[in-house]
């Protein structure tokens, strides 16, 4: 599986990208909300980085989405809306969704820190199973992803222990964790009993079997 963040150009269209601003992510000064979608797709992401990496440019959900489905991978998608625009980034993310064609549509869980962005999505593309967003495991973010019907709970792995973890499962939902590079670190997480983690480096984790022999 992979997993990306999804928010939405000033012209609405909704495109693969992590920051609210170039600046990091680019190289570039520029707002992602405030650029229309033609001057963020030719944006070049990846030469700021490495020449190697020069003609990369910011994806398009439905291309990104294409492209899992073609290779066979699960998606974690998560909404990242700027601030003022949580609602319409959710409802033009499950609109694009639902308007994907079932039968080329990869796996996807959709996943927020924003309640308001999971409603809209989930309004627009109800059959999408969802996941809440949460820095660290408290009885109320578990609750309340319970009322939003959530199948997961994706948490941090700081401070994660086996009774947030069994309170979670208690519940009825996945829990799902970020961000884990280190196989010592996703050993200990697996033990506790989490469903899975999210990583920048799962060619390490691969090697770490998550439970003892």
């Amino acid at each position: 599986a992979v997993e990306f963040d999804v928010m939405l150009s000033a012209d609405g269209e909704p495109l693969l990208i992590h920051d609210e601003t170039l600046d990091r992510t680019a190289g570039r000064p520029g707002r992602v909300g405030a650029m229309a979608a033609a001057e963020l797709l030719a944006t070049d992401v990846g030469r700021p980085f490495h020449p190697a990496f020069g003609g990369e440019t910011i994806p398009r959900l439905d291309t990104a989405l294409e492209c899992c489905a073609a290779l066979g991978l699960a998606v974690n998608l998560e909404i990242k809306p700027a601030a003022g625009v949580e609602q319409e980034t959710g409802r033009v993310v499950g609109r694009h969704l639902a308007a994907f064609p079932t039968s080329r549509r990869p796996a996807v869980l959709l996943s927020s820190f924003s309640a308001a962005a999971l409603d809209a999505a989930s309004s627009a593309s109800p059959d999408v199973p969802r996941a809440f967003l949460v820095g660290r495991f408290d009885a109320a973010s578990l609750a309340h992803a319970v009322r939003m019907g959530c199948a997961a709970l994706n948490l941090s792995r700081d401070d994660l222990d086996a009774v947030a973890v069994a309170a979670v499962h208690a519940a009825g939902l996945r829990c799902l964790v970020y961000t884990v590079n280190v196989p010592d670190e996703a050993r200990r997480l697996f033990l506790l009993g989490v469903d899975g983690v999210f990583s920048d480096r799962p060619d390490l984790l691969s090697s770490a079997p998550p439970t003892p022999d």
